[in-house]
């Protein structure tokens, strides 16, 4: 290699010190934290099952076969039955977490695969309603967008889609107290669209997000019907209160409440657990909000004080 010669028997030596050095446990490193523990959930199948369960809530759209009147309900069948056997497993992983330091293998199985059998049910049988939701996003972005020619080329090639979609399946899985997977799904939707919804937040009926890039909704978000986001919008924390340890308090309120039929253009910030935005309000773009909007109010910025201006919109 270029004129450089190469000491076969150094090379090893030199590989193996690193070896050694590497496999030395660090403890107080999180790195090496999951090591003499239960296998974590696998994300390449995680990702898996979204994708089957994306060929059951749009057949025909996802299939790589022609899915005809004759021949849905195998199909169906044969994917409900290849998620359950997949989702099992990987629910009994996330389950076996929680039992980190107990002793007893046999009985935290058991428990574990108990509670993914019942998550795994639960999920399937939530599929039907979860159609009739996205079906209302579709045609919330189709109402919403003048841009878009038919419901197929939203279901086929819309981010906001794709990603209200995986939303709305680990939502499901976090209230039901699933651990891990729904933030898997959560952060594999973000980046895949640049669109960051954390699994805990409550998104309404006829939900839709333009473009999307930037878009940022956090974990105790709570979002009602009929609400439309620009890209670049953040629906996120004020402040995080600590304890007396300085350590951050977990659990609480920290994400604003919007109402029902609130549009949201470009870039606005809106943040706290105590701020709301009032029903039929519409926020302008690149504004900061930390306060609570009445409802019917209209916010923008006034470009001759660069000062936010609330007014009622003319009814």
């Amino acid at each position: 290699m270029n004129g450089i010669k190469t000491d076969l028997h150094d090379v090893k030596k030199r590989l193996e010190a690193v070896t050694e050095r590497l496999t030395l446990i660090k403890v107080d490193s999180p790195l090496t934290d999951h090591i003499n523990r239960y296998p974590l959930p696998s994300k390449s199948n995680v990702i898996a099952i979204l994708n089957d369960i994306f060929e059951v809530i749009f057949p025909g759209y996802y299939s790589e076969k022609e899915i005809t009147d004759l021949n849905i309900k195998g199909h169906i069948s044969n994917k409900i039955n290849c998620i359950y056997e997949k989702i099992v497993e990987e629910i009994k992983k996330s389950f076996m977490q929680e039992h980190v330091h107990d002793s007893s293998v046999c009985e935290i199985c058991s428990v574990s695969e108990q509670k993914a059998v019942v998550s795994s049910l639960k999920l399937l049988e939530y599929i039907e309603t979860l159609q009739d939701l996205v079906a209302k996003d579709v045609k919330a972005a189709f109402d919403g967008d003048p841009a878009a020619r038919n419901f197929s080329e939203i279901i086929f090639s819309y981010p906001c889609i794709l990603t209200i979609t995986i939303h709305r399946i680990a939502h499901f899985l976090y209230k039901t107290g699933v651990p891990f997977i729904p933030r898997i799904m959560s952060e594999y939707a973000h980046s895949l669209t640049g669109i960051d919804i954390h699994p805990g937040a409550t998104i309404g009926e006829y939900f839709f997000i333009d473009h999307g890039t930037g878009v940022v909704i956090g974990e105790t978000c709570e979002i009602g019907d009929n609400v439309k986001l620009y890209q670049g919008v953040t629906l996120g924390a004020l402040s995080f209160p600590k304890d007396d340890g300085g350590k951050v308090i977990k659990g609480l309120k920290r994400h604003p409440k919007i109402e029902d039929n609130v549009t949201i253009y470009a870039g606005a910030t809106i943040l706290g657990g105590e701020t709301v935005i009032g029903k039929n309000s519409i926020i302008g773009g690149n504004v900061w909000i930390t306060n609570s909007v009445a409802e019917d109010s209209r916010v923008i910025i006034d470009v001759s004080s660069s000062n936010v201006t609330f007014t009622k919109k003319k009814t």
